[in-house]
């Protein structure tokens, strides 16, 4: 015997509970973004792989290591997407939504990463994203990050989270930081890691998050961004940190919080936990006004963030149960026969039920029993002769005789 397919590495069968939590934060997450005014858009899974090369980074991880990129039967170079944001923005410049400018985008889905599998981390993982595109004032730097407030809030985990919030500045206070930082950690290099010396020509801001507890030494000691902070950056961080608490969110200064690519500006922040162990981000965003620029196009202001729906998922209690409001018994070939209009005829009233297709009365009982159903309806072929059925309350055990074109009613009024 042939031995049976099994499941790839790094993927995930959602079933049961795990689907309930899943579909739970999806929900949430389109319940917030309408109450934000923010439109949803399908993106398609696969682009071409210079639209992540070129937005991601050459030189980071994503790119390098773990990218999916694959030649199709032309030559052409794909990628399966390994984030939202470079085809959103990639659509933004092909598909003409400039015009709707400034334009807030929602999605979601699934993303694809080659890495280590681990708890919350798949190779083919789902995110939540949000964007928005052509607006460069900080009120917007506020309304995304209180959009991902909300939805954790929804979500009920929002008291277990906190927000980290930094600022890169404008391009003068970076490029001034990133030379401070190039000359603090090059008369240091022999004591970074292989990683953190391999940043230090190609992203140097990337060793501030270093993982490496050799390096926490000397990134404790490097130039602050405070320290290059021109102005107009301080006054622009001023004014998101004062909407911020005038919307009543909670925030904590993290100098350290950097997006390595030079396509960042200003606002940086993520949402942690200590919850999840070493996998702390639930949701992280920031401002990236030299993204679109980059690939090609007009300079254009824009933030977002992403979420795992996964990390999420494992942070929440577990929903509380939809069963079916009523699961049917049908008893006799005529009662069969008669249960399949009957089921349609409630489930166009709106009444969710479920058919206990086989076995005797007491197996069919079970049956009902198990679907979580508030009531039996139980047809047999005398029933069915008089119009009626029986309907009865699983959970008191009354039982009562009911027309068939009551039954709707009787099931929505208990």
């Amino acid at each position: 015997m042939s031995k049976s397919p099994q499941r790839i590495r790094g993927t995930q069968d959602i079933f049961g509970e795990d689907a309930d939590r899943f579909q739970t934060v999806v929900a949430a997450f389109e319940r917030v973004r309408r109450l934000y005014g923010f439109r949803r858009v399908e993106m398609p899974v696969f682009e071409a792989t210079q639209v992540f090369a070129r937005s991601i980074g050459e030189t980071t991880d994503i790119v390098s290591k773990e990218m999916y990129s694959f030649e199709d039967r032309v030559g052409d170079s794909l990628t399966l997407r390994p984030e939202f944001t470079a085809g959103i923005c990639r659509a933004y410049l092909s598909e003409g939504w400039q015009q709707f400018a400034p334009v807030k985008i929602a999605t979601h889905g699934p993303a694809f990463r080659y890495e280590r599998p681990q708890k919350g981390r798949y190779r083919q993982f789902h995110q939540l994203d949000a964007e928005i595109i052509g607006a460069g004032e900080p009120a917007a730097d506020v309304e995304i990050i209180a959009m991902g407030a909300q939805l954790l809030d929804e979500l009920g985990i929002g008291e277990r989270i906190e927000l980290k919030l930094n600022t890169l500045g404008d391009p003068e206070t970076r490029d001034a930081w990133r030379a401070a930082l190039v000359e603090h950690f090059r008369a240091r290099q022999n004591d970074l890691s292989d990683e953190s010396r391999s940043r230090l020509e190609k992203n140097p801001l990337r060793i501030l998050d270093s993982k490496e507890h050799q390096d926490w030494p000397i990134v404790d000691s490097s130039p602050v961004v405070d320290d290059f902070l021109t102005p107009e950056a301080s006054d622009y961080f001023g004014r998101v940190t004062a909407g911020l608490d005038a919307a009543g969110i909670k925030w904590t200064r993290d100098p350290r919080l950097v997006r390595g690519l030079d396509y960042y500006r200003h606002t940086a922040f993520e949402f942690v936990t200590e919850d999840l162990g070493a996998q702390s981000a639930v949701l992280a965003g920031g401002r990236y006004d030299g993204l679109i620029e980059s690939m090609g196009g007009p300079h254009t202001p824009a933030v977002g963030w992403a979420a795992g729906i996964e990390r999420l998922s494992m942070l929440i209690e577990q929903p509380g149960t939809t069963g079916m409001d009523a699961a049917l018994v049908p008893l006799g070939e005529a009662a069969e026969a008669a249960a399949v209009r009957i089921a349609a005829d409630l489930r166009r009233a709106g009444v969710a039920c479920e058919m206990a297709y086989r076995g005797n009365m007491k197996r069919r009982m079970q049956k009902a029993n198990a679907s979580g159903a508030r009531y039996a309806i139980i047809i047999g072929d005398d029933e069915l002769a008089r119009g009626e059925a029986a309907v009865k309350n699983l959970q008191t055990g009354e039982q009562q005789n009911v027309a068939l074109d009551r039954l709707a009613e009787a099931v929505r009024t208990g």
